[in-house]
């Protein structure tokens, strides 16, 4: 996991914290839509991360 992604994931944690303490109904919206935009990114990150690693891997298994 690079540290961009645990910064995301950080940010989403942060924001689903905040939309439980909040009393009011808008601002505990918009931290729970803040919270899924943290995690779409981490996603697609550790997506590509993944898709990164598998054509190194290819790469590598056929110059071997």
């Amino acid at each position: 996991m690079s540290s961009t992604s645990d910064f995301y994931l950080a940010r989403a944690a942060e924001c689903a914290r905040e939309a439980e303490r909040t009393q009011l109904e808008n601002v505990r919206e918009r931290h729970l839509r803040a919270e899924s935009a943290w995690r779409a990114l981490a996603e697609q990150l550790l997506y590509a991360d993944r898709l990164r690693e598998a054509r190194e891997a290819e790469k590598t298994a056929s110059v071997g």
